[in-house]
This record gives structure tokens, C-alpha cells and sequence, in this order.
């Protein structure tokens, strides 16, 4: 019997979580059988190596983590010089299947407060300059993008924090601008009057290159400061932030942890989206060997 190709979904039945580590998270807790595994994809290199591993759990069996810090060993790339498209393909290579990404952000909403975690729905693209796609260059795709996080990712993590006593916000829309600097005022209330209720720096791409990798991709969000709008307020200073993240990075490892006990064993009771079934445009005959080399994780199992 022949092998089937790892993006099929005959080799996507076990269910791999993967998490993206953000600031101040930097290694998950509790992992046997502990790898660490440096990736080269056809997109450049990954932030670092990945962390591979199992976690035992209670009448289930173990579940296979893969971690990378998405800033890289040390905190040493800025928003805007992380490799999005490696990281992720990295990811899919080690076959996880769905994956969490841990995110600092600033919250827009009075109700949202600093150590607050939200579980954003919607995502505002205000990114500059950054690689969005593994497509182009002779094979065109387009996926579905209409709810850019995985609602089945979203409700495991809502139930995982709500265990561990979260304030949590369920829903809302994420703002990701490149950075570094943080925003003017002016910015912070557009924003505001857009209706976005938290904004960051990294969940794009990211969303969009897991979408088309078929990973269900969903965010725990950790407040951390109130941006710039909120009058009275000083403005957001990395102390700040880092006092806060220290508190919410306890939380995080206890969300994650709690979050990869109740996962089910399998896709079909977990399922990752589907994204590529219906998005290629290219002809099969037109798309180039180089092409079809640089994408095959992706969609060799369809063409």
C-alpha cells in the first residue's frame, strides 16, 4: 500500500497542536519525549528550532505538542523581520494540525483590562510589506477568509481559560499593525471607531499562511496596556507591558496546558479547514515543476 501524501487527510487523522509562543512565553511545561528539531522549508528558515514533545493525559492518550517562540530564541526579531511563512510551513511539516497562537496585545475597550484574555473572531490587516501567501509565481490560489479563525480552536480555548478563571472576552476584532512603534492617538481612536476592540503585530499573516497550510488557527489574546486612546492613561511603555506579561504568561501555560488535555485524538472529531479543496485557479498543466516543488506540502495531494 502505497504512502499518502502528508497533506492528505489520510495523514492528518491524529490530531498535533502546535503554539506559537509570543512575548514572554517562551517554552511550554510538562513535554516528554523532548526534541528539538531545526526545519528548513522552501520560504526561508523558521524563527528557531522547534520544541517537539508529548503531554500525558488523564484517559486519553498523550498528545504531540510543537512549540516555536515566533520572536525567536531571546526575543531577537522584530513584528515585521519574523518569517511568517516559514514558521508556519515548519508547523505542517511536523504535522501539526491545529495551532494556538499566544499573542500580546493592547486593549481599544475600557471593559477589555490590561490581564484580561480575549479570544478574537475578526482580524483587521493594517500590516506593511510582509509575505501574506505561499502562492504567486506561477500558481495562483485563493482561500476562503471570511472568518480568518478557526471556531473550533476558539471554543476549545475559551473553555480551557474559562477552567483556569480567565476575565475573558469571547469574540472581537483584532487590529494587527506592523510596528514597532506603538500607535499615535489618532490611530488608537480610528481604530476605536472601527469597532476593533484589541490591536497587535504578528496574528497577520500568520492567520492567512495557516489558512492556506489547512491548520485550524485560532489566538489567545492577553492584554496587556490600554494602547494610547484611554484619556488620563499614559502612554503604553515596554515596562508596563513587561510587568503585565509576566503575570499573563503564568495564566498562558496553564490555558495551554489545559487546552491540550481535552483535545480530541482525531481530526474527524476536531476538524482543520479544508481551505485548498476549492481555491486553485491554475491549470494543472500550467503550473511550473519549481512551482509545484515549492508547494507540494500544501497541495501536492491535489494535483
Amino acid at each position: 500500500m502505497s504512502t499518502p501524501h502528508p497533506a492528505s487527510p489520510a495523514a492528518r487523522r491524529d490530531v498535533v497542536l502546535g503554539v506559537l509562543g509570543g512575548s514572554g512565553l517562551y517554552a511550554i511545561d510538562g513535554l516528554e519525549n523532548v526534541r528539538e528539531i531545526e526545519v528548513d522549508t522552501p520560504f526561508g528558515r523558521p524563527s528557531g528550532p522547534y520544541t517537539a514533545g508529548e503531554l500525558r493525559r488523564d484517559g486519553l492518550p498523550p498528545i504531540k505538542v510543537v512549540f516555536v517562540p515566533r520572536h525567536g530564541p531571546g526575543h531577537v526579531l522584530l513584528p515585521s523581520e519574523v518569517n511568517y511563512r516559514a514558521n508556519i510551513h515548519g508547523f505542517k511539516q511536523l504535522g501539526v494540525t491545529q495551532l494556538l497562537s499566544v499573542s500580546a496585545v493592547g486593549s481599544l475597550r475600557e471593559a477589555i483590562v490590561p490581564g484580561h484574555v480575549v479570544i478574537p473572531d475578526q482580524l483587521i490587516d493594517r500590516t506593511k510589506g510582509r509575505e501574506h501567501t505561499y502562492f504567486g509565481d506561477g500558481l495562483v490560489a485563493h482561500v476562503q477568509f471570511g472568518d480568518p479563525l478557526c471556531r473550533h480552536m476558539r471554543q476549545r480555548i475559551r473553555e480551557a481559560a474559562l477552567a483556569e478563571s480567565a476575565s475573558i472576552h469571547d469574540g472581537g476584532a483584532l487590529v494587527v499593525m506592523e510596528g514597532p512603534a506603538f500607535s499615535t492617538r489618532a490611530e488608537s481612536e480610528l481604530y476605536r471607531s472601527w469597532g476593533a476592540d484589541i490591536i497587535g503585530m504578528t496574528a497577520l499573516p500568520e492567520a492567512k499562511l495557516a489558512r492556506e497550510a489547512e491548520i485550524g488557527y485560532a489566538i489567545l489574546a492577553l492584554a496587556t496596556d490600554y494602547d494610547c486612546w484611554r484619556v488620563g492613561e499614559e502612554e503604553v511603555s515596554v515596562d508596563a507591558v513587561v510587568a503585565v506579561l509576566k503575570r499573563n504568561v503564568a495564566l498562558a501555560r496553564r490555558v495551554v496546558g489545559r487546552l491540550a488535555a481535552a483535545l480530541p485524538a482525531t481530526t474527524e472529531e476536531l476538524p482543520y479547514p479544508r481551505a485548498m479543496d476549492h481555491a486553485l485557479i491554475t491549470h494543472p498543466d500550467a503550473i511550473s515543476k519549481a512551482a509545484r516543488e515549492r508547494c507540494d506540502l500544501l497541495v501536492g495531494h491535489l494535483l
